[in-house]
Formats: structure tokens, sequence, C-alpha cells
């Protein structure tokens, strides 16, 4: 399982533009550099960053080989009403984690 961290304030004022930030701990493999036995080690990345807001997608990215291991995501989006912040991470063999965050909005 994939250590998450995320960061969002708490609390927002209605209209108000808050940064989110995620990190998470992954071992990511290019599926380019050879291993001590001069064979490929094979690809493992994270593919896909999806974050939602009570169910409303507010974020996409997709995400590459050239992407480093524990990536750490930051956006922005505007607080229009509390709820749930849902953080996805999807990827090679068949990994996936996820983290959520409540925000209430005033």
């Amino acid at each position: 399982m994939a250590n998450v961290l995320i960061n969002a304030p708490g609390t927002a004022r209605k209209g108000e533009t808050i940064e989110l930030k995620a990190l998470i701990q992954h071992p990511m493999e290019t599926g380019f550099r050879p291993g001590a036995d001069g064979r490929l080690l094979p690809r493992n990345i994270i593919t896909q960053f999806t974050a939602t807001w009570n169910d409303i997608e507010i974020f996409r990215m997709k995400m590459s080989p050239a992407v480093a291991a524990n990536p750490y995501v930051s956006f922005f989006a505007v607080a229009s009403e509390s709820g749930t912040v849902r953080l996805r991470w999807t990827g090679d063999r068949d990994f996936s984690a996820e983290g959520s965050v409540t925000v209430t909005v005033t």
C-alpha cells in the first residue's frame, strides 16, 4: 500500500481559491533501466492522478515514465461548497491508491 500525504486547508471562504498539495510514496521504474542481470526492469509508474470534490472531477493529470519516484502534485481549486476532496492515483500492475480530506466552506 502506498503512503499518501495531503495538505489542504480545513476551512475556506466561499469563492476562495485554495491550494491542494499531494505526495505519494511509490517506487517508480521507467522500464528503460537494466537490473543486476542486465535485463530491463519492468515498468512500474503511476499513469494517472485525479481529484474530485464531492464526486465531481476538478483536476486530472496523466503521468509518464519521466515522472520521478514519490511524485508531488500541487494545484488550485475554487471552494464553492463544503465536502470531501478525494485524490486517486492509478498505474501499472493494477496500482491504485486514494486519499481524501474534508474542506468546510463558510
